[in-house]
């Protein structure tokens, strides 16, 4: 299949039941700001320009909102468990954006793109959402150039500061992406 730009990978999310069901899912919780992001997207991109026929297993999907109303941390574990009864095969993270400037120790996020702009990778900065009208948006503050080139490099936000670069160094060995999506690119840090 190919992929070119936003239209492209919106209708292989929408052509994919699997990732339906699970934004569906997210949208019976009536969440504001909500996103399923990182790993759900860009797997599924990096899959298909793989030409892969199973999906490559995800350590978690992550679910994402934003409420500065309710920042006790309890509220998002009841979220996933009410997930869980709409799905148990799925490994639910359900995050409030709002809190989680404390835990990452940074100025607090505005809301959750501004959030997904700080995540570590661009090819990863990717959410999903379903509008009022059921359809299917792409959140994707950093771009798709990244994630369609199979490139893997720090967002804006990871460049900044020494501690950062030397985080998104980490995450990208631990990772080791490679080994599943062997077409990808690494993109040293001095030269992103």
């Amino acid at each position: 299949m190919k992929i070119e730009n936003e239209r492209d990978m919106i209708r292989l999310v929408k052509e994919d039941k699997w990732m339906m069901d699970i934004l569906h899912h997210v949208q019976t919780l009536q969440l504001p700001d909500w996103w399923v992001c990182a790993g759900f997207v860009r797997s599924k991109v990096w899959d298909a320009l793989h030409g892969f026929t199973l999906r490559t297993p995800l350590p978690d999907v992550d679910v994402i909102y934003f409420d500065n109303l309710n920042l006790d941390e309890a509220n998002e574990k009841q979220l996933e468990q009410r997930l869980k009864q709409l799905d148990t095969s799925i490994p639910w993270s359900v995050k409030n954006e709002a809190r989680m400037h404390v835990a990452n120790n940074i100025p607090p996020y505005s809301s959750s793109v501004d959030a997904i702009s700080k995540f570590p990778e661009t090819a990863t900065a990717l959410g999903l959402s379903l509008d009022e009208q059921g359809e299917v948006v792409l959140a994707a503050p950093c771009g798709i150039k990244d994630v369609l080139g199979l490139n893997v490099r720090p967002t804006p936000y990871f460049k900044q500061t020494d501690e950062r670069t030397k985080m998104y160094e980490e995450r990208i060995r631990k990772k080791n992406w490679v080994r599943t999506w062997y077409r990808i690119n690494i993109i040293p840090v001095h030269q992103a």
